[in-house]
């Protein structure tokens, strides 16, 4: 069953094993006070829990909601975008499937955007069973070209990445900057997508007024349920971040930001050595790292085409984005992490 109105926002929830997370994330779009202009779209990256069934359930007698299977994993940014190509709203709004929404997240979070002129926006994350803080968005990045800064803020204010759990873009703006890079597959994504929100003219926005609650790292870092219990990471998860946060740099910097990218090679370097003494696995150091830098050079060419496209819709060069630049370290917060639950545990694969 289809609404009569256009939809003002097409909310986009991917799902992968989310039966932990999924009937409250659903459930909480449809409290939300613009329910009526929304449209929901939840695409499924093969699930084995029944989590897709289960959605597939919740929203079958929604109007203007449509499940949309997926034939294999083709993980965030490709999942992501396939989805967005059936989107009909103004705004794409994409949501994680282990966060759930206050009543008038979607609508303050709309208006204050609007209000705004903003092209990217993103709402206050909380944690999933309180209300304490968990980020605002990114501020800007640091001297390693790492996202940093997520403090919180009292009023609407500009913020370089909006939290990926969470993130309201226009759409046309999304296709236009060339959606999420397939390549990345997963993590960093929004960090990319932002880098070029911003260096097209355009800006993003962090609204704490509307309200969102996030579990996070639900799918590597189970234990817990509601409340993450320890440092857990992957293999996998650290070749893919190590890697991406690379390719954001080397696909967006024009000269004084790829200075950044060569910083960036030395701390991994240095990451590499502390992570083979504290873990003492040769495998987890050779995928998370030297795999990550190996896969940049391989996808060499990738990156010059990007750097081609996005020079096209550039409008701001190195030297203004390093207003963003920030004395915090963005790995300040993996640190305090070990210092609450001690070296984290690391799943070979």
């Amino acid at each position: 069953m289809q609404s009569d109105l256009q939809p003002l926002v097409s909310v986009i929830v991917l799902n992968y094993n989310g039966a932990r997370w999924i009937e409250r994330c659903l459930a909480s779009l449809h409290g939300q006070t613009l329910f009526s202009r929304l449209e929901v779209i939840v695409a499924d990256n093969v699930s084995t829990d029944g989590s897709d069934r289960l959605a597939a359930e919740i929203i079958r007698d929604w109007p203007n909601a449509t499940f949309f299977p997926n034939a294999e994993n083709l993980g965030y940014c490709a999942g992501n975008n396939r989805a967005s190509e059936a989107a009909q709203g103004d705004y794409l709004f994409f949501l994680n499937n282990d966060a759930w929404l206050e009543p008038d997240c979607l609508e303050v979070l709309l208006a204050e955007t609007r209000q705004a002129g903003a092209g990217a926006a993103g709402p206050l994350v909380l944690n999933y069973d309180d209300n304490s803080f968990q980020s605002l968005g990114a501020f800007g990045f640091d001297l390693f070209g790492l996202p940093s800064t997520r403090t919180s803020a009292n009023s609407t204010r500009d913020v370089f990445m909006p939290e990926g759990c969470a993130y309201l873009i226009e759409r046309r703006l999304f296709n236009e900057l060339g959606r999420f890079d397939p390549e990345f597959f997963m993590y960093q994504d929004e960090y990319d997508l932002s880098w070029r929100v911003w260096v097209a003219g355009r800006k993003s926005i962090a609204v704490p007024a509307a309200r969102l609650h996030h579990r996070g790292a639900a799918q590597v870092n189970p234990a817990g349920g509601g409340n993450v219990a320890e440092f857990r990471t992957s293999d996998t998860k650290r070749y893919y971040a190590n890697r991406n946060s690379l390719l954001v740099l080397l696909k967006s910097g024009q000269h004084l930001i790829l200075l950044m990218a060569v910083l960036q090679l030395g701390s991994l370097a240095v990451e590499a050595v502390m992570a083979l003494l504290l873990i003492r696995r040769w495998g987890f150091v050779r995928r998370a790292y030297y795999e990550a830098v190996r896969d940049c050079w391989r996808l060499r060419r990738h990156i010059a085409a990007e750097r081609r496209r996005i020079r096209q819709f550039r409008r701001r060069g190195d030297w203004r984005m390093l207003r963003f630049l920030k004395l915090r370290f963005n790995r300040w917060d993996e640190v305090q992490r070990m210092r609450q639950h001690g070296v984290p545990q690391v799943t070979a694969r």
